[in-house]
């Protein structure tokens, strides 16, 4: 049993994490109140760019900016990392004038930021600061700045980088989607970008490795009587049963197409399975890739669909959950 004093210890830890929590919320919030055209011109820069998105920091500047090139990269925008010293010593010769410089800096007066952005000018390569001090020398030399003021930061002592690298980093994420948006990226080229990721790899399957295969899913006759398509329904806890004709696949019938028979008062108790489906479903072929089934599942706002062989017969049906990772990889010995 714990003791009075570990119990009001707890507390206070609880209490101080919500303060913190709060506080980078406060930065976060103050940092997206103040975005404006700059962001939208940042954006198109590094949208335009022929070159790469070349990021620096200093300490934890730095390990937030390793962060953001790795986003960046991942998510379409080709982006690499250099340590403001290693930059100073050699490295700076991979930057080229197509390339532009991300800076981040909280003071702005990091001196080994500032002779690193001086160095990149000369290059002819564009700036960009992200500070929190938007006078500062860094804001100054750069061509075009992103203002990540925090009200303060997290540390009871206001010195430790706490609210002002979560507003940074949020910053960065913020670039990153953008650009992503802006170029179209979409999950194949996601897929592409992540190869190894859990996700990625379960996407690059085929939809024959994932989908559920007959006679393991809900179909029903063209015939059947409502009784029998609410038991079909019922027993996959799917939402929904196929009606087919052998192997031929007629229509869906989901649980809004009851309900909504039932709110039109069509005489649903006496419907069988041709008057209640929805005829010529979505279906996605066999042989197609996962992340394709995904994305028309969220195109069209679905959890599922039928899946067919090459000749349009019915083959089985893929479920969101299976694409996710919540049901079972059917590979072929």
């Amino acid at each position: 049993m714990q003791s009075p004093e570990t119990c009001s210890l707890n507390g206070r830890a609880l209490e101080i994490a919500r303060q913190v929590l709060e506080i980078e919320i406060q930065g976060i919030r103050a940092t997206m109140e103040r975005l404006d055209h700059r962001f939208e011109k940042c954006v198109d820069m590094l949208y335009s760019l022929r070159g790469r998105i070349i990021i620096t920091g200093v300490g934890k500047s730095g390990i937030i900016g390793r962060k953001i090139a790795a986003t960046l990269t991942s998510t379409g925008s080709p982006a690499i990392f250099v340590h403001p010293v290693d930059g100073l010593h050699g490295d700076v010769g991979i930057v080229s004038r197509d390339d532009a410089l991300v800076a981040l800096s909280n003071s702005g007066e990091t001196a080994e930021i500032t002779s690193l952005v001086a160095t990149i000018k000369k290059r002819g390569s564009l700036v960009v600061g992200i500070t929190g001090a938007p006078s500062s020398t860094l804001a100054r030399m750069s061509d075009l700045v992103l203002d990540c003021r925090v009200p303060r930061e997290a540390c009871p002592l206001n010195m430790a980088p706490t609210a002002s690298t979560t507003a940074a980093l949020s910053l960065g994420d913020a670039l990153a989607i953008a650009l992503m948006v802006r170029r179209g990226f979409r999950k194949e080229d996601f897929l592409r970008h992540h190869p190894a990721g859990s996700l990625g790899e379960r996407l690059s399957l085929k939809v024959r490795d994932i989908m559920l295969n007959r006679p393991s899913i809900p179909e029903v006759d063209e015939n059947a009587p409502l009784d029998v398509i609410i038991k079909s329904i019922n027993a996959q806890n799917l939402g929904f049963t196929l009606v087919t004709a052998e192997d031929r696949l007629l229509g869906i019938i989901t649980d809004g197409d009851l309900r909504r028979a039932l709110e039109n008062g069509t005489g649903i108790y006496d419907s069988c399975s041709q008057d209640l489906m929805t005829r010529n479903p979505l279906t996605i072929r066999e042989d197609r890739t996962a992340a394709e089934a995904l994305e028309i599942m969220e195109r069209k706002l679905i959890t599922a669909l039928a899946v067919v062989y090459e000749n349009g017969n019915l083959a089985g049906i893929i479920h969101l959950h299976d694409l996710l990772g919540r049901g079972d990889v059917h590979l072929a010995p």
